[in-house]
C-alpha cells in the first residue's frame, strides 16, 4: 500500500490495543505508510477527564493531547511495518523531546493529529508530530517509538522506511 488512504473507527481498533475511555483517536483522515498520518479526536464535553480538569473551564490535558498524537503515531507505526497488535507485537512511546502547548483544547474541538515519520534506525522511530485545531497549532512535539523488546517473539519485525519488503 503505497497510496494516502482513510481509516474509519473499526480498522481503527485493528491497529491500536487501546480502548474507550484511553482511546484517542476517532478516524484516520490519509495515512501514507511509511511517511505520515493525519487522524481526528473529536473533543466532546462527555470526555472522563473534563469534571475535573478544570471545573467551570474544562480543558483537555496536555498529556492526553501527547498520547493522541503518540496513538497517531503508534498507528502510522503499525500500519507501515503491516502489523495488528495482538500480546506479542506491541510498539511503546519510549521518547518525547522538544514538546510545547501553545493554547487550549477544549469541548467542542476537532482536534487534527499529524505525525511525520522522520527516522527509523535499529527498531527507533522518530517522529515530528503536530496537534491542530481550526488550523491553529496547539501542542507539536518530537517523538520516538520502539517495538516491544519483552515480548515473546521480541516485539514487530520493521523495516527502513522507504523499502520494500
Amino acid at each position: 500500500m503505497s497510496d494516502a488512504t482513510t481509516m474509519d473507527i473499526t480498522q481503527i481498533l485493528k491497529r491500536l490495543p487501546h480502548r474507550f475511555p484511553f482511546l484517542l483517536v476517532d478516524r484516520v483522515l490519509e495515512i501514507v505508510p511509511g511517511k505520515s498520518i493525519r487522524a481526528l479526536k473529536n473533543v466532546t464535553i462527555n470526555e472522563p477527564f473534563f469534571p475535573g480538569h478544570f471545573p467551570g473551564r474544562p480543558v483537555m490535558p496536555g498529556v492526553l493531547i501527547i498520547e493522541a498524537l503518540a496513538q497517531a503515531a503508534g498507528v502510522l507505526a503499525f500500519v507501515t511495518a503491516d502489523v495488528y497488535p495482538d500480546e506479542n507485537s506491541r510498539f511503546f512511546f519510549v521518547g518525547i523531546d522538544e514538546a510545547r502547548f501553545r493554547r487550549p483544547v477544549e469541548p467542542g474541538d476537532a482536534l487534527i493529529l499529524s505525525a511525520t515519520l522522520t527516522r527509523n534506525l535499529k527498531g527507533i522511530w522518530k517522529l515530528e508530530t503536530v496537534a491542530t485545531v481550526d488550523g491553529n497549532v496547539v501542542c507539536s512535539a518530537n517523538m520516538m517509538l520502539a517495538p516491544d523488546l519483552e515480548a515473546p517473539n521480541r516485539g514487530v519485525s520493521v523495516r527502513p522506511v522507504g523499502t520494500q519488503p
